[in-house]
């Protein structure tokens, strides 16, 4: 089954920082096999109470979406994340349709 991570953050204040973990992702995107928002209708958010933004990352198993979470390389790129907003992230298994 496949896993994913469920993302919910605040709005972007340290654009710095976000492009920072961009770069830091892309390559860890790739190790992980990682899509980014992969259903074709967009989650909407619907009653947060401090978040503006849902990000869903598909990775083929669950296995490597626990793997990717706790490879050091994402670990150093979750800092900048950090620093860019504040953010949950959930990882689960299952399929989305």
């Amino acid at each position: 089954m496949k896993g994913y991570w469920f993302i919910l953050g605040t709005d972007i204040t340290d654009e710095e920082a976000q492009q920072k973990y961009g770069k830091l992702w892309a390559p860890l995107a790739e190790k992980y096999q990682a899509r980014l928002n992969p259903t074709k209708i967009p989650p909407m958010l619907k009653e947060a109470r401090w978040s503006t933004r849902l990000i869903v990352v598909e990775f083929p198993s669950h296995e490597q979406a626990k793997a990717c979470y706790d490879d050091p390389a994402y670990q150093e790129a979750r800092k900048f994340a950090l620093q860019a907003s504040e953010r949950e992230l959930l990882i689960f298994e299952g399929e989305l349709g």
